[in-house]
């Protein structure tokens, strides 16, 4: 459930509990888990919350936001959230921000994301772009001097090149900037930004010389109106000079890089101690890889969301990171890491 909708459909009931003597203490005993923040990892935590709605009978409601990533970590670090969804680890700055507000938060992986890179199905001439293309298209650099597509490759028409992608406030346009341009939030300006992936989807498909990214869920549901290019990783990549297409087997071993990723949601230590989040959290660690799976996400292996939980159980508070992103990591050397609340030097 989209988070205003929720919002006020909660408070419909609040004004009708008010009114009435008996739907009061009905209304008191229903538990509210509030949920904001990436819009790439809502349709999991949408998924999950629905689920988990149902599996209580009535007695727990869960509200699900999308503000982004930068978004979402604002009002958990002002503690006016339970949990964020993150499509990228805690910043320095953010950590800074819920350690002077007394926020401490368990951080936790919950599926593997494909950043896709996309352009339309009308465009007829481009199924592959390398690494060092899309930082010619991208990079900061390029405003207002790097727009036709033969000015990054000669062989290709000399149009005007349309570009979408999410907002400063996104955790995809964070993790974007550090794989390609080699600095997070380092972008050119100059292209149509929305938070909302749908608006991204609708721009690109509709104009045969757009390009855009977002994550794997928002294509998969739309790929017979784009095209997902084939990314050709460079030096580092495991299959060098190689077009790599995202897929699940692509993103699972490596080879669709640097544009996979895991993604997470952080839950407040203090909020956890409510009966409905630690059962929330706990039903998104047992359920979520089969529910990221039904909304075109990528699993974690089973061990992951075992260790997870773990992690939850014993109350693991702190970031793997160190405050910045990491570009092609693997999950599973990320849970081999201890978290801490303190953040490394890069």
């Amino acid at each position: 459930m989209h988070a205003p909708f929720a919002l006020s459909v909660f408070s419909a009931f609040a004004t009708v509990a008010i009114l009435g003597g008996s739907s009061s203490t009905a209304l008191a005993q229903v538990a509210l888990v509030k949920v904001d923040g990436s819009s790439t990892v809502f349709p999991i935590t949408e998924a999950v919350s629905e689920e988990f709605q149902k599996s209580t009978k009535g007695k727990s409601r869960v509200t699900v936001g999308i503000s982004g990533t930068g978004g979402g970590f604002k009002k958990f670090c002002r503690g006016e959230i339970d949990v964020a969804n993150a499509s990228r680890p805690i910043s320095k700055e953010e950590m800074e921000a819920c350690a002077k507000s007394g926020i401490e938060y368990i951080e936790l992986p919950v599926a593997f994301d494909a950043l896709t890179v996309v352009v339309s199905s009308k465009n007829t001439w481009l199924t592959s772009i390398t690494a060092d293309e899309l930082k010619k298209v991208w990079e900061p650099a390029a405003q207002g001097k790097v727009t036709k597509w033969n000015q990054v490759n000669p062989k290709w028409p000399a149009e005007d090149i349309k570009l979408f992608g999410p907002g400063a406030d996104s955790g995809t346009f964070d993790y974007f900037t550090e794989a390609v341009n080699g600095k997070s939030k380092a972008s050119r300006g100059d292209f149509t930004a929305s938070e909302d992936d749908n608006v991204l989807v609708q721009g690109v498909a509709n104009d045969s010389n757009a390009l855009g990214y977002f994550g794997y869920a928002y294509y998969e549901p739309n790929k017979s109106k784009l095209k997902a290019l084939g990314v050709v990783g460079g030096d580092k990549a495991p299959k060098k000079g190689v077009a790599v297409s995202p897929s699940k087997e692509t993103v699972a071993d490596g080879s669709y890089y640097p544009l996979s990723r895991p993604v997470f949601i952080y839950v407040s230590s203090k909020s956890i101690d409510k009966p409905e989040v630690k059962a929330f959290t706990e039903f998104y660690l047992k359920n979520g890889g089969a529910l990221a799976t039904s909304v075109k996400y990528i699993a974690l292996p089973d061990r992951t969301y075992t260790a997870a939980l773990e992690r939850l159980t014993k109350k693991q508070v702190g970031t793997a990171f160190g405050g910045h992103n990491e570009v092609g990591l693997h999950v599973d050397e990320l849970m081999k890491r201890t978290p801490n609340l303190k953040y490394a030097a890069k």
